[in-house]
């Protein structure tokens, strides 16, 4: 993805598509659960360019739930290179990212696109970026570890993970209770 294709980036949950239909979306990357409904908001936005990825948000194997896999990041990847073939004779564009809530798998999504489109940016302005985008960013570990290996970042994307969730911590104490009520116990104990 070249950094001119696009000039603004949102990540959002479910709950706030409909808000987000007056603002030009180019790009969506739908992140949903395997038996959640297509959001109904889609039906109300102009044309854009769409991707619909399903798999659950969950770091541990539960039985019955689908896992994020490599597959799954690589497909993030593949939107970020047809977004970037899809650049000639736009000025701008907007991208829009969401998942159920916009706080963990949509993050990642949206992190491992910057990280794609900025090669060479520190994995840490990557994270204070995604911050920035979306303040209660929570990315999902595993993806974000696909998203490493992926993109040859030597394990930089993981420790810039960890020290992302000590940010979010440090500014939202509740986070860390929060996400180990959620079965994310092993990304709390991460932050550093």
């Amino acid at each position: 993805m070249q950094p001119i294709s696009i000039s603004l980036l949102t990540v959002c949950g479910i709950s706030e598509l409909p808000e987000q239909k007056e603002r030009a979306v180019t790009h969506v990357l739908s992140i949903l659960d395997p038996d959640h409904p297509d959001p109904e908001a889609f039906g109300t936005y102009a044309s854009h360019h769409r991707t619909i990825l399903r798999f659950h948000d969950i770091i541990n194997p539960i039985e019955g739930m689908i896992l994020p896999r490599a597959e799954h990041v690589e497909s993030v990847l593949r939107f970020g290179d047809e977004v970037a073939a899809g650049k000639a004779g736009r000025t701008e564009g907007h991208l829009l990212v969401h998942c159920h809530m916009g706080v963990s798998r949509s993050t990642a999504a949206m992190l491992t696109l910057m990280a794609q489109t900025y090669p060479d940016e520190s994995e840490d302005n990557l994270f204070l970026r995604l911050a920035e985008i979306r303040p209660q960013a929570w990315p999902n570990s595993l993806m974000i570890g696909f998203a490493d290996d992926l993109l040859s970042r030597k394990g930089r994307l993981v420790e810039g993970l960890r020290r992302h969730y000590g940010r979010q911590i440090q500014r939202q104490p509740e986070l860390a209770r929060w996400m180990g009520e959620l079965g994310r116990s092993r990304e709390v104990e991460m932050a550093v």
